[in-house]
């Protein structure tokens, strides 16, 4: 019998949480229970996912009772734009899907925020089922009821808070994902340690230093990130949903302790942005935390030893601790986020692995922040 460990997320109206290995084969009879009025499912699906799981998925809904309809959409950050969004309001219009429906948002977080935005809006309002397939998306976006597509100025900066109606994460997808793209989901899963879970760092740093001292059939020691998680990754993929339910509950619409969860991404965003979104949300979080942590480091707010810590484990999991980009790019890039409220920027300033504050600053202050960091 399937072991599923299933975490309730109290906001919204409230949802579970699913982990288990073959979840994807059966979210037909999930979803169903989850919308109990729904009889028409509108699939949105990354269209490198075709096979197999949308056709698993897809079969699973039908078997469940309900009628299935399909749009795929491009993949990649440069395409999570209004005009694609625009694709997803027409597909559902043009399947009738009615306020008693659901969508299913199937792939990574891209897939998921545009998806789940066209749900907040779409008749005002409809029921989404996120399915992520990628790890970042599994330990972080698909849970919250962030939503949102990108404009040219910035990352998100259209979106709404829209909880899903359930969140089914299924591990097996994960061994077909590629390397570059698992250590990406790792760069958010290192960042919840060094938020609030000194455990799972530990636990993670633990795996990866055993794996990079055990030899390939080369003689060379290789880190193997996806094959040193694979068998704790369920575990790692709850300890980071607990800790995300638990902020998302004190603060559901980000006006306090939620802002938390922006750890590494002030800067993260900023490298996304000068890049094109040529380099992808985990690389560029991997930097901006391993920046933030060295600057809180040299004005004396984190332990230098702690900050060389997770630098090492950032490249352990074969993530950049650097940018070649400089303080003035980033900083321009940064001071158009979204995140400046009041002309106040909020930092969020690690104090150790497993603490962070959050530090409001002024424009004109950020440049320092930033250089201390490089």
């Amino acid at each position: 019998m399937r072991k599923t460990e299933t975490i309730r997320v109290n906001a919204g109206r409230g949802y579970d949480v699913k982990i288990a290995e073959g979840l994807l084969a059966d979210c037909g009879e999930e979803v169903a229970k989850a919308c109990p009025k729904a009889k028409k499912a509108a699939v949105v699906c990354d269209e490198h996912l075709m096979l197999p799981w949308c056709e698993t998925v897809c079969a699973s809904l039908y078997d469940a009772g309900l009628s299935c309809g399909l749009l795929t959409i491009r993949a990649g950050e440069a395409n999570k734009t209004l005009a694609q969004y625009g694709r997803i309001l027409e597909f559902l219009a043009e399947e009738k899907i009615s306020r008693t429906d659901v969508l299913v948002a199937l792939g990574g977080g891209m897939t998921g925020d545009m998806a789940g935005f066209a749900a907040a809006t779409y008749l005002r309002g409809i029921d989404c089922v996120q399915i992520p397939t990628s790890l970042l998306a599994m330990v972080d976006s698909s849970v919250g009821g962030k939503t949102a597509v990108d404009l040219p100025s910035g990352k998100n900066l259209a979106g709404a808070f829209h909880q899903p109606a359930l969140v089914l994460c299924d591990p097996l997808v994960l061994r077909t994902l590629p390397e570059s793209d698992f250590s990406d989901g790792m760069a958010e899963v290192i960042k919840y340690g060094v938020l609030g879970d000194p455990k799972l760092f530990a636990a993670v740093r633990d795996c990866l230093l055993a794996r990079a001292a055990t030899p390939d059939h080369s003689g060379a020691s290789v880190p193997g990130v996806k094959k040193s998680m694979d068998r704790r990754i369920a575990e790692v993929i709850a300890s980071c949903v607990r800790d995300k339910q638990q902020i998302v509950e004190m603060d559901e619409f980000d006006r306090g302790e939620r802002m938390k969860l922006n750890l590494g991404h002030t800067v993260g965003h900023a490298i996304e942005l000068c890049s094109g979104y040529e380099i992808s949300h985990g690389r560029a979080v991997a930097a901006g935390l391993a920046i933030i942590c060295r600057a809180a480091a040299s004005r004396g707010l984190m332990p230098q030893r702690d900050a060389e810590e997770v630098c090492e484990l950032l490249r352990l999991a074969q993530l950049p601790a650097e940018t070649s980009y400089s303080v003035k790019e980033l900083a321009e890039a940064a001071l158009s986020d979204k995140k400046l409220m009041g002309g106040i920027l909020y930092l969020i300033v690690p104090s150790g692995i497993g603490a962070c504050g959050i530090l409001p600053v002024y424009p004109e202050e950020l440049p320092a922040w930033i250089e201390a960091g490089l």
